[in-house]
């Protein structure tokens, strides 16, 4: 696979999917090569390998020109170290912070070692996901004494908002640094959903891990099982039936229409709107319960499965899903009339909020976000997996990077997905919708790469040679995307950053792993 000038010997490993192995300081080389292309980091990782004798490893995923680049680097038993990447890519800044908490990888000069999921929860000398970890020690409930960035001056003073909100929505704290209302800085800490979930996957069975991929955030459950699934089926060798893959995309599509159809709703709420929050939840309410009529879940849940899916629809359900979508596109569209119309909305909308496309670009902002920031990637249009190859995805973009491009993005994608929606089922293949796996009998990894609503949602999966999972990765967009949230807020006012936050929509849950 040449990147640049130079033939860095990775093979495919998937469609669009590249894998190889170098020494730490070519991954150092090789990024600086991905970001003057115009790449991206997406994930990055690491893994205790000792019990294969092979020490530890940081992994990357990179988004070159020839498609996803999955580099692992070989560190020592003793005192594993790799260079820093966030002087090249920010958005590693968190996720390396995170695998030292996890694994104690250290990223060498590193501007910012400060903790990010421990919270006390384990000794400060104790890393949970290192193969010898014992679950029996008791949380040390160490004083947390995090050190935020202070911000002095006259007139400057703090909002510590979080981690337990008004609402119910996961914890995180927000600390604001203003005068009078007006926003000087804000820095998040994350960290409190922190589950285990990685330490969980290990020797779990194959079936039983798919069920886990996709509670990693249940707003985009779908995403996360395809991703992991993907994944385990490139491990395997295993071919996936037509028609399982054709469903499978039929489910990503009624996912992101769910998901936008709230956000609507929830964005006309926070400008007093409350029309619009009504009749967005009353859309997505007929949604879910069209949903769990024809596949038995209001989200899909447990209906992606390895080696296809679990549930089918027949030609009554195709007729009245098809119904349905074109029921809700004609209320959509006479939704959006009446939210161009109103000036308070627009106002509130419009200039707030700002990520700018180059900022965005430096920052690594990606997904339904990153598009709103002129950030023209899909991975259903650039890279597209089956049977998006078949489909001609239409990526919708928008330049101002404001609250309002954010939205109408989101109105956008809600016309794709439906028209994708009557693709799928006019074309959806006859036949089974699911094929067993092959039989592991060797050490064997794979890589799930999907384009959830929210952004690329990425899995990598190691099985050993029992059949059980040995590794699992989970990677959520709002990795990058949070950080953006900081910027966005900037020299807007305070009360305006519930509506900031939720034209982002964020998961809290997703990056804590």
């Amino acid at each position: 696979m040449k990147i640049g000038e130079h033939d860095w010997h990775l093979d495919p490993l998937g469609k669009h999917i590249w894998r190889g192995r170098m020494e730490a300081g070519q991954l150092l080389a090789l990024a600086r090569v991905v970001k003057e292309e115009g790449g991206q980091l997406i994930a990055l990782w690491g893994s205790d390998n000792r019990h294969l004798d092979r020490g530890f490893a940081i992994h990357a995923a990179l988004l070159t020109s020839a498609g996803l680049a999955w580099v692992t680097c070989a560190l020592p038993d003793e005192a594993p170290a790799y260079p820093d990447l966030a002087h090249i890519f920010p958005q590693a800044d968190r996720m390396q912070r995170a695998t030292f908490d996890l694994l104690g990888i250290v990223a060498t000069d590193a501007v910012d070692d400060r903790k990010w999921l421990r919270h006390g929860a384990w000794p400060a000398d104790v890393f949970p996901l290192r193969k010898d970890f014992d679950a029996r020690l008791p949380a040390t409930h160490d004083t947390d004494a995090y050190p935020f960035i202070r911000v002095e001056g006259d007139g400057v003073h703090e909002i510590a908002v979080g981690p337990i909100h008004a609402g119910t929505i996961e914890p995180g704290h927000f600390r604001f640094s203003v005068i009078g209302e007006r926003v000087l800085r804000l820095e998040q800490r994350q960290g409190y959903t922190h589950k285990g979930t990685e330490k969980r996957f290990e020797g779990m069975d194959l079936d039983t891990g798919a069920k886990l991929a996709g509670r990693v955030s249940g707003d985009t459950h779908i995403a996360y099982a395809w991703a992991y699934c993907m994944a385990v089926e490139t491990a395997t060798d295993s071919q996936v039936p037509d028609r399982a893959v054709w469903l499978r995309a039929l489910f990503l599509e009624i996912e992101r229409i769910a998901n936008h159809l709230g956000d609507l709703g929830y964005l006309g709420n926070d400008v007093a709107l409350s029309f619009g929050f009504m009749q967005f939840w009353r859309l997505k309410e007929d949604w879910l319960r069209l949903t769990a009529k024809l596949f038995d879940h209001r989200y899909l849940f447990d209906c992606i499965v390895p080696g296809g899916v679990a549930v089918d629809i027949d030609d009554s359900g195709r007729v009245e899903l098809t119904a349905e979508a074109d029921r809700i596109e004609a209320e959509v569209h006479s939704l959006k009339a009446i939210y161009d119309d109103h000036a308070t909305l627009q106002d509130r909308f419009t200039n707030t909020g700002v990520c700018k496309p180059d900022l965005a670009a430096r920052l690594g902002l990606t997904g339904l976000a990153g598009r709103a920031s002129a950030q023209a990637w899909d991975a259903r249009a650039q890279f597209p997996q089956a049977p998006y190859d078949q489909l001609d995805v239409n990526m919708a973009t928008q330049r101002s990077g404001d609250v309002l491009a954010r939205a109408e993005v989101r109105f956008s994608e809600i016309h794709e997905s439906l028209r994708l929606i009557r693709d799928l089922l006019t074309g959806l293949p006859a036949g089974n919708i699911h094929a067993p796996l092959k039989p592991v009998r060797d050490v064997c990894e794979g890589l799930g790469w999907v384009e959830s609503w929210r952004g690329e949602v990425l899995v990598a999966v190691r099985i050993g040679t029992d059949g059980k999972l040995d590794r699992v990765h989970p990677h959520d967009p709002s990795w990058q995307n949070w950080p953006l949230v900081e910027v966005g807020i900037l020299g807007n006012i305070v009360p305006d950053f519930p509506l900031i936050n939720k034209s982002f929509n964020l998961s809290y849950s997703g990056p804590d792993l």
